[in-house]
């Protein structure tokens, strides 16, 4: 089972992720200090990481492909590198660059610090991230008073060094290469498969980088880039995975935060067996409602029925598993991008005009549109390159998260998915096939747990009610756990915050801005698309 945790979005026609692009070092001298005073608590052998003084120059040497470059190369952005210790346990040994992008608060008078946003994933950039959300939020109270400061976590986006595990024609190979055999056969060459990558990601990116890529050491991480901008204390944005980060964060600094807002929830105390089911169910029903909007249009590919939509969709699906579709460009759309197609535009209703589309040209045997969409959520580039979001996202899960090394507890599971979530059964039945975290090169750092916090600040959680990635529900229990104040969403998409939604957006911003929390009780409802 593969469990996504995408979290915030960018508009449709910016989904195709930026490729990356070699980076030459941005100085970042480590004797000069910062605007705050190094916290007497800092380890001595950390001190130097803490006291650095950033070197902001420009950015479109940073933009992860030739096609952000426009975007990265508009003056109104800085960008820089954080020192980190890529071994917190050897700080004196080898460093990680932690690539950092900020748009200037427009009102600096009234500035009241940094912004931090981490976009989900894991794996997202953050510097794409803040960059695009500049857009948006520039006018308003929060691009008034903060500087928008997005940073790729270490092992992803532009910082470095990268995780990176498939070569492109390995990732394309992988795609096409449809497995659906439950017998021990197709099990073991399943399993033969995952290692084989494990092997290459051991290879290419380094053990050492593997072993400290995950959640605890980015929360570390944020708490330096925190001083070297200079905020006493953090104010921080995350979506999706990002809350998981956020609330790490909070573990860790209870007394170095400012503001909290945690979008989508992954829910903290959550296996991850019980995670991907809950996600399947999520899914499953974001098809549903999909299904009867599409239902109301002329010319559904599903049909007028909306209760017969996940057996019209399968009879269109299911036959790409021994025959894809050819495509113009010489590539072939697989039961793989078909399937990763419709998930990506499900995350939102913003995208079902275009997957009752690409259903619709899937029924005339074209493909074009679900491999489009199939290429977003991949990461691939028009010429072929790709970033490698989604090696990072394998390999950050896999040190936050206890592996399931039992077969029986997978194919549980996989019984349990495919009950719950339908329109995603290959019809092959539940398999056992445990995934890359089972055989990962290096132990877990972390695991599901609920957090214990003390000394920490009400902070605020956001949850959509039809949430198909990070169910709300996920959100309530986050919520619970931190003593957070909730605000509830009515709508079909996966976070919220600060895309568009008035109620919503009023409400982050006067909580960022002036640490007003939401009533008890608040919701929201998204507008319909």
């Amino acid at each position: 089972m593969k469990l996504t945790a995408w979290g915030w979005r960018r508009p449709l026609l910016l989904l195709v992720a930026l490729a990356a692009v070699a980076v030459p070092a941005v100085a970042c001298s480590t004797g000069g200090g910062s605007d705050v005073a190094v916290n007497p608590a800092v380890a001595d052998n950390l001190r130097k990481f803490y006291a650095q003084k950033l070197s902001w120059g420009p950015c479109a040497p940073f933009a992860p492909s030739s096609d952000g470059k426009e975007t990265f190369s508009s003056p109104q952005f800085d960008c820089t590198y954080l020192q980190v210790p890529l071994d917190y346990n050897q700080p004196d040994g080898k460093t990680a660059q932690i690539a950092v992008l900020r748009k200037k608060a427009t009102q600096p008078d009234r500035r009241i610090g940094s912004l931090l946003v981490n976009p989900g994933g894991p794996g997202a950039s953050g510097t794409e991230a803040a960059a695009s959300m500049s857009r948006d939020i520039s006018q308003g109270a929060i691009g008034q008073r903060f500087d928008l400061v997005g940073f790729d976590p270490r092992g992803v986006g532009a910082s470095k060094p990268a995780i990176q595990c498939f070569a492109p024609p390995e990732r394309d190979a992988d795609r096409l290469d449809v497995e659906v055999d439950s017998s021990p056969a197709g099990v073991a060459r399943i399993e033969g498969k995952n290692k084989d990558y494990n092997n290459k990601c051991a290879q290419r990116s380094g053990l050492e980088l593997l072993a400290n890529a995950g959640t605890r050491d980015v929360a570390k991480d944020m708490d330096i880039l925190r001083a070297a901008l200079g905020d006493q204390k953090l104010t921080y944005l995350g979506y999706s995975y990002g809350t998981r980060l956020g609330y790490t964060y909070a573990e860790m600094f209870p007394a170095n935060v400012r503001a909290l807002v945690l979008d989508g929830a992954l829910d903290p105390d959550q296996k991850l067996l019980d995670r991907a089911v809950a996600q399947a169910e999520g899914f499953q029903k974001a098809f549903e409602a999909f299904a009867a909007s599409c239902a109301t249009k002329p010319g559904c590919p599903l049909g007028a029925d909306p209760k017969a939509a996940t057996d019209a969709y399968k009879r269109l699906v299911l036959p790409l598993i021994e025959k894809p579709v050819a495509l113009p460009d010489g590539r072939k759309l697989s039961y793989n991008d078909a399937m990763t197609g419709v998930i990506q535009a499900l995350y939102t209703e913003q995208y079902w005009t275009v997957l009752q589309r690409g259903l619709s040209d899937l029924a005339a045997g074209r493909g074009e549109i679900l491999m489009f969409l199939a290429d977003a959520y991949e990461g691939r580039q028009e010429d072929g390159s790709y970033q490698f979001t989604l090696d990072a996202f394998t390999a950050i899960g896999c040190v936050d998260d206890k592996p399931v090394t039992d077969p029986a507890e997978v194919l549980e599971a996989d019984k349990r998915a495919r009950q719950v979530a339908p329109f995603r059964d290959d019809g092959h039945g539940p398999n056992s096939a445990r995934d890359y975290c089972a055989f990962w090169p290096v132990p877990n750092t972390g695991e599901p747990h609920e957090p214990h916090v003390q000394g920490l600040p009400q902070v605020m959680v956001v949850s959509v009610t039809g949430d198909p990635a990070t169910p709300y529900q996920a959100g309530v229990n986050l919520a619970k756990g931190l003593n957070a104040r909730l605000l509830s969403v009515q709508g079909s998409q996966h976070t919220v915050a600060l895309q568009g939604t008035p109620c919503v957006d009023d409400i982050v911003s006067a909580y960022l801005v002036d640490l007003k929390l939401p009533a008890e009780g608040a919701q929201c409802q998204v507008a319909p698309s």
